[in-house]
């Protein structure tokens, strides 16, 4: 298997371009096609792509469907999540200075919520509950006066679990505070429709969706109006709220993986779902295997898995032909544990010994099958050189065991 191409399960990090995206970017880059400024409002080239830039704004307000004049364009889900959470802390901070979010965010959040805290804000980090959400009853517990925002995520990139918006958009609506939701997860998996969700800012990502990486929206209510303070000044626009010259090609190729999404959404959604209960019901074969994240509340693309007494790193290295991440791509260089799983109350070995596979729209079943058969193999093979797993078989309980130091 080492000769052919890697298998990849790891869409949850990123997806490759999709084909029929990239055939549209490349429209939009060199002198015999359309390269101009979108801001160049005095000849045809710019006009072109002006028009491109829109068109593909509507393609992604259609998708979740909102007004294409709600979408802002950034570089990333990144960005998306600096712009609304600095932008809404800066803007309200005579309001209140107190904001919600939650403990398994992406870093994307957590980051900010430090940064803020630095600069007088208090943030409050709500535990997950053991399936891995954040319910709406832990939001409403730590509700204050001077609450301004939450910011929760839609899908959680390591488990898969969703979390309800609806209720919690409801329940910061109610009490006229901000909701913050970052959804880069989530298109193309779940249908979101912002018309009757109570969600005042959401992020988006291309790369997760079958488009390019280094582009990215945000949605930013028009009613009830939402102000935010722009992060990045120099030139005003994105109606002020987000300076530079947009990136036509990406931008065009984010609109058409949202285009495609809406699409493709029930046929990728179907396949995935058939890969997900294939591979569930052959990994459960597999013994001491402990599934992270409530199987009856999460998405099928993502599929987490702790195997116990078996490193997490030799786990991914006997698995060399199969790209697959343990944690998130963003913290996987560190060799931490997962802080996801953590919060969850796994215990470190636990958490230690996880991997999380994700599938997608270009995923085969013959690529399930071949993972499934190497893993099967890799976990024995790792388990007969393990003096922990010799001891299990024993019926010796671990966690009893006093070690020496030495």
């Amino acid at each position: 298997m080492s000769k052919s191409k890697p298998i990849y399960l790891d869409y949850a990090s990123t997806t490759p371009v999709d084909e029929r995206v990239a055939e549209k970017m490349l429209e939009y880059m060199t002198f015999n096609n359309n390269f101009g400024n979108a801001a160049s409002r005095s000849h045809s080239f710019g006009w072109q792509a002006d028009e491109a830039v829109e068109l593909a704004r509507s393609h992604v307000a259609n998708l979740v469907n909102c007004d294409p004049r709600e979408i802002v364009w950034t570089s990333g889900a990144t960005e998306a999540d600096n712009l609304a959470i600095k932008g809404i802390a800066n803007f309200y901070k005579t309001k209140g200075k107190h904001i919600i979010t939650s403990k398994i965010e992406h870093k994307a959040v957590l980051d900010p919520c430090r940064q803020l805290e630095r600069h007088g804000f208090d943030v409050t980090y709500l535990e997950p509950n053991e399936g891995g959400v954040i319910t709406p009853d832990a939001v409403k517990e730590v509700i204050r006066e001077d609450t301004i925002l939450v910011s929760i995520m839609h899908i959680n990139n390591e488990l898969g679990t969703i979390n309800d918006i609806a209720s919690i958009g409801k329940l910061t609506r109610d009490n006229g505070i901000f909701f913050h939701v970052d959804a880069a997860q989530s298109t193309g998996k779940v249908n979101i429709d912002l018309a009757t969700l109570k969600v005042d800012l959401m992020s988006f990502s291309a790369h997760k969706t079958y488009g390019p990486k280094g582009v990215g929206a945000l949605f930013v209510r028009r009613k009830p109006r939402v102000r935010i303070e722009a992060q990045i000044h120099g030139g005003g626009h994105e109606r002020g709220m987000r300076s530079g010259t947009l990136a036509t090609h990406q931008i065009v190729g984010m609109g058409e993986a949202f285009r495609l999404a809406k699409e493709e959404m029930k046929n990728d959604s179907e396949k995935v779902s058939e890969f997900h209960e294939y591979f569930l019901e052959e990994v459960k074969k597999i013994d001491e295997i402990y599934i992270n994240g409530d199987l009856q509340n999460k998405v099928p693309n993502i599929l987490n898995v702790s195997f116990n007494f078996i490193e997490g790193e030799s786990l991914i290295m006997g698995l060399k032909d199969i790209a697959v991440s343990s944690g998130s791509a963003c913290t996987s260089a560190s060799l931490e544990p997962s802080y996801v799983l953590r919060a969850l109350g796994r215990k470190d070995e636990l958490a230690h010994s996880s991997i999380r596979f994700s599938f997608g729209r270009f995923t085969t079943k013959e690529d399930v099958r071949n993972t499934l058969e190497l893993l099967s193999n890799v976990v024995d093979r790792l388990r007969e050189l393990s003096p922990l797993w010799e001891m299990h078989l024993d019926g010796i309980d671990l966690d009893t065991v006093e070690w020496q130091a030495h």
